[in-house]
């Protein structure tokens, strides 16, 4: 982490979990502890159901609310969809936008990434990108050129302005709910080209304002090495963020 040039980033995806009565319980065990973090910020990407109760319960705390999905359009015949619009009314501050579940499960492509990050923008939310690669592309010597593909792509037609607002997160695909993790001399690497591809488009003093987590199954047991690294920004948690627990180690090993 440097937190000389960049805030620190703690989100939790909640993927497809919690009912609302549940979320008000895992948030009722959180927030005595999160509201607290002073040196990174936390957020809470949870399900669209979830959304009212758990702004409600983070209101007046410095915890933000995130979505894990939005369309790209304003509005329209899109029956199940929801906009960005409608998130920043909910009370979201952040979207997670281009999820590899999302582009595995839903076939959303890079193209498809572009759009919904300026869609987020547009509606006054920060997007957290996900980029990262498979393991056969991995063991094909493709990571870096892949994950250049997708930042470039993201960031097409973005200004410097709103670089600021966007966060990246590297989520090596072989690492998503696997129990594998790339070691932190793998998260820094790639962290650290993808501030390479921002550099070499926007200059260097926009690049390194720039927020990039790590997103392959960081945990409570290696949260500290993996945020030890000067180009991991903090970390984008899937199973982790269900477990208080788990969750609170991380905020803490972000905050110290």
């Amino acid at each position: 982490m440097n937190r000389r040039y960049r805030r620190t980033i703690i989100a939790g995806n909640w993927k497809m979990n919690k009912t609302p009565a549940e979320a008000r319980k895992l948030v009722e065990e959180l927030k005595p502890v999160i509201a607290k973090a002073k040196w990174c910020e936390v957020v809470l990407c949870v399900p669209f159901v979830d959304i009212p109760i758990v702004v409600r319960l983070l209101k007046d705390t410095r915890v933000a609310v995130g979505a894990q999905n939005l369309h790209q359009d304003e509005s329209g015949a899109f029956t199940g969809e929801v906009s960005g619009a409608m998130l920043k009314g909910a009370g979201c501050k952040y979207v997670i936008v281009g999820h590899s579940e999302r582009r595995q499960y839903v076939g959303e492509t890079d193209a498809l990434v572009s759009e919904k990050v300026r869609a987020a923008l547009d509606a006054g939310l920060r997007p957290i990108v996900c980029v990262g690669e498979s393991l056969p592309q991995r063991e094909m010597g493709i990571t870096k050129d892949l994950v250049t593909l997708q930042v470039k792509t993201a960031l097409t037609g973005i200004g410097v302005d709103q670089l600021k607002k966007i966060v990246f997160a590297y989520e090596p695909i072989w690492a998503i709910g696997t129990g594998k993790t790339a070691t932190a001399e793998q998260a820094a690497e790639v962290c650290e080209h993808i501030r390479t591809v921002i550099r070499k488009i926007y200059g260097a003093r926009p690049a390194r304002s720039v927020t990039i987590q790590y997103g392959g199954s960081m945990n409570a047991e290696n949260s500290e090495e993996l945020l030890s690294m000067l180009d991991v920004d903090g970390g984008l948690i899937g199973g982790a963020s269900l477990k208080a627990k788990d969750f609170i180690a991380i905020v803490n090993a972000a905050n110290q």
